[in-house]
């Protein structure tokens, strides 16, 4: 059995068809007027752990990758923590056929760029992130990692300094939307979706529920963040294939993001 349900501001549509999850899952209006719109993808079991075996991979299905690619390919740039860069063995994202008439229209790249964030610049700069990209790769770092290290990483991929001491994400944002990178997509790790709903940059969730229940040690798809309160979110679309539910939520306000303008 698969169905979508819609109850607010999405149509009804076929959840095997991309063209219809492009429409349940497109970006509100601001991100054509220099208004950044943050949301995040991230799969989790019954019991809420965000991995198994360690990988998010053994939680997802094939109804949960096609997600995953329609998401990829609606957004201007994809952010990652390094940790989930280095354990996912992260790769260059690719074009999708399917979407590259409407990323033309959209005056966006072929596809996203991936923007990784790192504190202590431990990236592997021979990965196919760095040697293979369609679009130049990004790392996002503090002021004060080493110089040479900075200079050794420019080399292979654009460098955003934001913060020091820890990654200003506030800052980080600004930095890509003033790049005209205003459709953001955070596919995590649990880390990094922790400190961006802590700094208050969250106005979306897009949530992957496996008919799973994995027990263990693992994360929840928010570990580690002190929030300052409690984030209330609405749902606004629910789908269900083979027993997976693929939520989206919604802050219930407008946000007042950082503008590039």
């Amino acid at each position: 059995m698969q169905q979508l349900i819609s109850p607010l501001d999405r149509p009804s549509a076929d959840p095997g068809s991309l063209e219809s999850l492009a429409a349940v899952y497109a970006y509100p209006d601001q991100v054509n007027h220099g208004r950044p719109w943050l949301r995040a993808n991230m799969v989790a079991g019954l019991d809420g752990g965000a991995r198994l075996d360690g990988l998010s991979e053994g939680l997802s299905g094939d109804a949960d990758k096609r997600i995953f690619s329609v998401l990829r390919a609606l957004s201007d740039v994809v952010l990652v923590g390094a940790e989930t860069v280095r354990a996912e063995g992260y790769r260059p994202a690719r074009a999708h056929s399917g979407f590259a008439g409407a990323r033309r229209a959209a005056g966006q790249a072929p596809a996203p760029v991936i923007a990784i964030v790192t504190r202590s610049l431990g990236l592997d700069l021979a990965a196919p992130l760095f040697t293979e990209p369609l679009v130049r790769t990004v790392v996002i770092t503090t002021a004060d990692t080493p110089e040479e290290s900075r200079r050794a990483v420019a080399e292979v991929a654009d460098v955003i300094v934001a913060g020091e001491g820890s990654v200003d994400l506030r800052t980080a944002v600004s930095a890509l939307a003033e790049r005209g990178w205003t459709r953001l997509l955070s596919e995590g790790g649990p880390r990094l979706l922790g400190q961006l709903a802590a700094a208050d940059l969250l106005d979306e969730l897009c949530l992957s529920l496996a008919p799973l229940i994995t027990a263990g040690d693992a994360p929840r798809i928010i570990h580690d963040a002190e929030m300052p309160d409690v984030q209330r979110m609405r749902l606004v679309s629910l789908i269900e294939q083979k027993g997976f539910l693929f939520t989206r939520y919604l802050r219930p306000h407008p946000h007042s993001a950082p503008s590039a303008t």
